[in-house]
């Protein structure tokens, strides 16, 4: 997970695969798994800590065929809401602080293995 420096969506992450393909159907099933894991534990802890009006999943890359998605924390008061962050702005939005070290101990919780 990379958190995107981005002033205006403090919550915008990237669940990157370290595989060069292009899209999900072109996984095996365990891998698949594997990286949706990493994104529904990404979105869960945005949740957590930054309580959001809504998390925007999407997977893109239209422009580099390597599989990433974004988990995005929105707020009714971001600049683009409820609109897509690529689009046109609305309003001037509100600063929101993100501690990117909670972040990263929320995941790692999050995705400790799952004992059977």
């Amino acid at each position: 997970m990379v958190l995107v420096e981005d002033r205006d969506y403090p919550g915008f992450c990237r669940v990157v695969l370290n595989q060069h393909v292009s899209e999900m159907t072109d996984l095996d099933t365990a891998t698949r798994q594997r990286l949706m894991r990493v994104v529904f534990a990404t979105e869960q802890a945005l949740r957590q800590l930054m309580q959001p009006a809504k998390i925007n999943l999407a997977s893109l890359g239209n422009m580099v065929m390597h599989l990433h998605w974004h988990v995005i924390a929105r707020f009714a008061d971001d600049k683009h809401f409820p609109g897509s962050i690529w689009g046109e702005a609305r309003r001037a939005g509100v600063p929101r602080p993100v501690d990117r070290d909670a972040l990263r101990r929320a995941l790692q919780q999050l995705l400790l293995p799952v004992e059977t």
